[in-house]
């Protein structure tokens, strides 16, 4: 899986946080990896969700699924982007579970 090491920090245009990223983004990107780990089948659903709805013109869905795919084969993610993915699949459980419930 991802390690911190592809992490890349989001341009603030602060010059005193430059080549810093966000603390969080690491156990962001930890919490990613095992929930992408816990079924080897979820990172092609999460995939295919996020295209569909990116076709819709959901924003969120088409940084996600980049994000996603960015993770996944190892490219520099923005912490902004691994902690905004992190967020968005946590929602998405969330619904999910009200919706079953």
């Amino acid at each position: 899986m991802a390690t911190a090491d592809i992490l890349a920090p989001q341009d603030s245009g602060n010059t005193d946080s430059e080549n810093k990223y966000h603390p969080a983004a690491h156990l962001a990107l930890a919490w990613i990896n095992r929930y992408l780990m816990g079924d080897p089948t979820v990172a092609t659903i999460l995939a295919e969700s996020f295209a569909n709805m990116a076709l819709e013109g959901n924003e969120i869905a088409e940084i996600s699924g980049d994000t996603l795919r960015r993770i996944l084969s190892g490219e520099s993610v923005s912490d902004c982007n691994v902690l905004g993915l992190a967020w968005t699949i946590r929602d998405m459980e969330e619904m999910a579970e009200e919706e079953a419930a």
